[in-house]
């Protein structure tokens, strides 16, 4: 099927502006654009919408993924441009080709800062070029493998990535940003000689990794550790949006499961944490008695089991509070014996129970207290 939003941006593309003016339209014209927007959004939409598991081929995520940082808090990249003085400080040669080749050149004789400048030059000066490719890939393995500075390298593989998807070998590079995240997660960031745990740079390029493969293998190992990055910045109802989105996205694969575990361990620190949020409850037992209704290991399933009572009983001390409403001066000792009675149907293993019994005898007796 074709997507109603991949028929409406195609109509938006091909319709001339001044159709849209003419009074009367003309239907026959106008259901001669919608025809051929339908042919040609279904191309448009095999290209924006890669299926997940399908290899590091699979480029760029359209949907919104819960508990990423939204586009908003990103800075978005911008394509190089000359420098300031260029004439100084640009490029060494008169073309391309040339340029590629003293880079080069500097670079196997470990002139490093000669190499890296060069490359970056020849990317500004001629960004069009095929040689614009070779430099930009040059210059993010010189910032790896020499420098060791892992989040400069990965800025450069993600500009590679942006601005020259099509020309570069696309799996590769992803592959390099997915191992430079994993290396600025163990290296962290050093400022002055001294060292700091980078944690949301470092979740923000594994969701940058995530957003440009979503299909490559690494992805649910990568969301996964997003999710726990999420749980280091106490941010933990983001963290249960992302071991969500992993569990749908990618039902079959190991990291799953794992998912599945911590998302209810959070969930458990979510209503510990906060007081009673009556969604919050009714959405965790739900999750929890879904979970158990699937395939899950014995140690996984007793967690699950306890902290489903102990969900329960939350709820039930509400409804608790609630029944007791109803047993005042100002109430029926009907509307009491009713609620006291629909609280024992709802809740029967409540640690309430036997209290409520007692007060429903007692009321029945006549008794006010």
């Amino acid at each position: 099927m074709v997507c109603v939003c991949n028929v409406v941006h195609a109509v938006w593309l091909i319709v001339p502006r001044g159709f849209w003016y003419n009074k009367p339209m003309n239907l026959n014209k106008f259901l001669f654009w919608l025809g051929l927007a339908c042919v040609i959004a279904r191309p448009i939409g095999a290209f924006a919408s890669p299926i997940p598991g399908t290899g590091t081929d699979a480029r760029y995520a359209t949907d919104a993924y819960p508990g990423f940082d939204s586009e908003d808090n990103l800075v978005k990249p911008s394509k190089k441009t000359p420098k300031f003085l260029s004439f100084i400080f640009g490029p060494k040669k008169d073309n391309p080709a040339d340029q590629l080749e003293w880079s080069r050149q500097c670079e196997s004789e470990g002139s490093w800062r000669a190499a890296r400048k060069g490359y970056d030059a020849l990317v500004r000066e001629w960004p069009a070029s095929p040689e614009a490719v070779k430099a930009q890939r040059a210059y993010a393995d010189l910032l790896l493998n020499h420098d060791l500075d892992y989040e400069a390298a990965f800025n450069e593989y993600r500009y590679l990535i942006d601005f020259y998807s099509l020309e570069c070998n696309f799996g590769e590079v992803v592959e390099l940003m997915y191992k430079v995240a994993e290396l600025m997660r163990e290296e962290g960031k050093t400022i002055v000689f001294f060292r700091f745990s980078n944690t949301v740079d470092v979740r923000r390029a594994y969701e940058a990794v995530v957003l440009r493969a979503p299909g490559a293998a690494f992805a649910p190992k990568a969301m996964l550790t997003i999710a726990q990055l999420r749980e280091d910045e106490e941010k933990y109802t983001e963290a249960v949006q992302v071991y969500e989105n992993l569990r749908s996205l990618y039902p079959g694969a190991p990291e799953a499961m794992t998912a599945l575990r911590r998302e209810g361990a959070v969930r458990m620190k979510l209503l510990e944490m906060h007081g009673y949020n009556r969604e919050r409850v009714r959405d965790s037992i739900a999750f929890f008695r879904k979970s158990l209704r699937g395939r899950l290991d014995d140690e996984v399933r007793e967690e699950f089991e306890e902290d489903l009572d102990a969900t329960v009983e939350m709820e039930a001390d509400e409804a608790y509070k609630a029944a007791k409403f109803y047993d005042s001066r100002t109430r029926t000792r009907r509307s009491a014996i009713s609620a006291y009675e629909r609280f024992l149907r709802d809740y029967p293993a409540s640690s309430h129970v036997e209290e409520v019994r007692a007060r429903i005898e007692s009321l029945k007796e006549g008794s006010p207290q």
